[in-house]
């Protein structure tokens, strides 16, 4: 990989210097995010439509049918919904980033997939690097998927020291620690199944709707792919501080960055981590990019005095942007 000093800006959009006295939190969700439609009300924002064409002929697909047309059951594709859920989540970050709210204190962190977001936000890849590198990941991570019968289950409730030595006895992997007992084991069917008929009273196991064992070492080819394509990768240092799924801490560097997003894909997400890191911030703000919810709720749950803002669409831009400019004028 390559760093150049030369560059100090994200390339989506300028970040703007400020005296804040609080810190806001931008996050980007991951797949398992995406709804039919989600890009409807976004085409309206001016330049959106133009992002959307260039990234689709970058990737060879068209994000604006999947993001407008595509139904829940093709959106399931991982190749159609990494690449639809980055650059979704790059179209706001450019309209929010334009009115000031995003400034040098600005916190980044992104979940799975989202990684790729922030680490553009973070200015140390470019949006269009982003989105390709999201479509390389989706199409890599669709064939490992096909090597074997594996998937997802949400694990809700459970105790960590029982439910860690129970899914190495099935030969299960805790995927995602997204905080607050909610865990996801990632494995093949069977393992699965077995899980969900083997807890105890008042913990839940939910059959996820994804098409493989993602962050397991079922994704090792995918991962070997991804690494392929990021050697010449044009990577810059940080311009906002980035934090990591692989510890919750900020990367030191764009390599940091990128080489810890590469090694993610067979590794857990520890949100929980990253929650955690927040929470330890003096922030006024957690704003999630579309399509959001998610990691709102997670935020709910951990984070209940911060103000959140999930982006679903350009209307939900004005509240962000009131609530930074009622700490400090924008």
């Amino acid at each position: 990989m390559m760093v150049r000093a030369d560059r100090d800006r994200p390339e989506a959009a300028p970040v703007a210097s400020s005296d804040q006295p609080g810190r806001l939190a931008l996050v980007a969700p991951g797949q398992g995010s995406q709804k039919a439609g989600m890009l409807l009300p976004w085409l309206e924002v001016n330049g959106a439509e133009a992002d959307l064409r260039r990234w689709s002929d970058l990737i060879d697909s068209d994000l604006i049918h999947w993001g407008t047309a595509a139904d829940t059951a093709e959106l399931v594709d991982t190749a159609v919904a990494q690449p639809l859920v980055v650059a979704a989540a790059l179209l706001a970050f450019t309209r929010l980033a334009a009115t000031g709210a995003v400034s040098r204190e600005t916190i980044v962190a992104g979940h799975s997939v989202g990684e790729l977001t922030a680490a553009a936000v973070a200015g140390v890849i470019s949006s269009d690097d982003a989105v390709r590198l999201a479509a390389v990941r989706g199409r890599a991570m669709s064939r490992a998927c096909e090597r074997d019968r594996t998937g997802m289950s949400a694990v809700l409730g459970a105790d960590l020291t029982y439910l860690l030595p129970l899914l190495a006895e099935l030969g299960l992997t805790p995927a995602n620690y997204n905080g607050s007992g909610h865990v996801v084991a990632a494995g093949r069917i069977e393992a699965l199944s077995e899980l969900a008929t083997n807890v105890p009273p008042g913990v839940k196991v939910v059959a996820l709707s994804v098409a493989g064992a993602f962050h397991s070492d079922h994704m090792a080819y995918a991962r070997d792919d991804f690494v392929h394509e990021i050697h010449d990768l044009d990577v810059r240092d940080p311009v906002l501080t980035l934090l990591s799924n692989s510890d919750g801490e900020p990367v030191i560097s764009g390599d940091d960055a990128i080489a810890k997003i590469a090694a993610q894909i067979t590794r857990p997400v520890r949100w929980d981590l990253c929650t955690a890191n927040l929470e330890r911030r003096a922030l006024t703000a957690f704003v999630e990019l579309p399509p959001a919810g998610t990691l709102t709720g997670i935020a709910r749950r951990e984070l209940p005095t911060v103000a959140r803002h999930p982006l679903r669409t350009p209307r939900d831009l004005s509240a962000v942007v009131e609530n930074m400019r009622a700490i400090a004028p924008i």
